[in-house]
């Protein structure tokens, strides 16, 4: 069940939002109004405890590996940003690695 909820792709999605809330709260802390800065400082301090949850446990799943997992749950809190970088470079790893092994050319006599 936590398998299906838990997948790559919804993880890296929720890292982009959690991103693009903590880039809302870097504009608006100091020219933006309080309570836009207050619900913002929530989401992303409430964002960072759901997001560190869900990765420990896609951890434990074998959905995501421990560098991207460290990155989200230590880093995260400080710079989602390096959760999302990391969720880009892992997706690209993904795709490397499921990529056909392409076949040497024939050598001819």
């Amino acid at each position: 069940m936590a398998r299906r909820i838990l997948t790559f792709e919804r993880l890296k999605w929720s890292s982009f939002t959690h991103s693009a809330i903590y880039l809302g709260l870097l504009v608006t802390v100091f020219t933006g109004p309080d309570g836009v800065k207050l619900v913002l400082g929530w989401a992303h301090g409430l964002g960072w405890i759901l997001m560190s949850l869900a990765c420990i446990a896609a951890l434990r799943l074998r959905v995501i590996d421990l560098r991207l997992a460290v990155a989200v749950a230590i880093l995260g809190g400080v710079g989602p940003f390096i959760g999302s970088i990391e969720f880009v470079r892992a997706a690209r790893r993904r795709r490397e690695s499921q990529a056909p092994a392409s076949t040497p050319a024939a050598t001819s006599a």
